[in-house]
């Protein structure tokens, strides 16, 4: 994601952290999944959840903003992938708000990213 991107949406105290822009990203995707998870518990408020999945939300913007910017290097294929989830995630986290779904979707796909962003690049490989 651009560092606009992250101020634009909040997280800019994130990205003063030490690291690579992945593993910032990982950071953002981590925090914001665990919240996901504890306002999933049975007893955890509705307000727990409800913070938790408009965080997701302002993170899955930030990231539909950065890969439709044309300057963005990521593979045209990826980049619409990304969008498509940033289009279910969007859908899903009104029926989450709505109490006609749970969240475990939205954890699951933010594991997913999780996944690939601790993948290392080609580009970044041992010779």
């Amino acid at each position: 994601m651009s560092a606009l991107a992250y101020q634009q949406n909040g997280y800019l105290s994130a990205t003063r952290s030490t690291g690579t822009p992945r593993s910032i990203e990982y950071q953002l995707f981590s925090r914001v999944t665990g919240k996901l998870n504890k306002g999933m518990r049975p007893d955890a408020p509705f307000s727990a959840i409800a913070e938790a999945v408009h965080e997701n939300m302002q993170l899955w913007t930030a990231l539909a903003v950065d890969v439709m910017d044309e300057a963005n290097a990521l593979p045209n294929q990826l980049r619409a992938q990304l969008v498509y989830l940033f289009e279910f995630t969007q859908a899903h986290s009104l029926k989450v708000m709505r109490r006609e779904a749970d969240a475990q979707a939205l954890i699951d796909i933010n594991t997913s990213i999780m996944t690939g962003l601790r993948q290392v690049p080609d580009d970044e490989g041992v010779e």
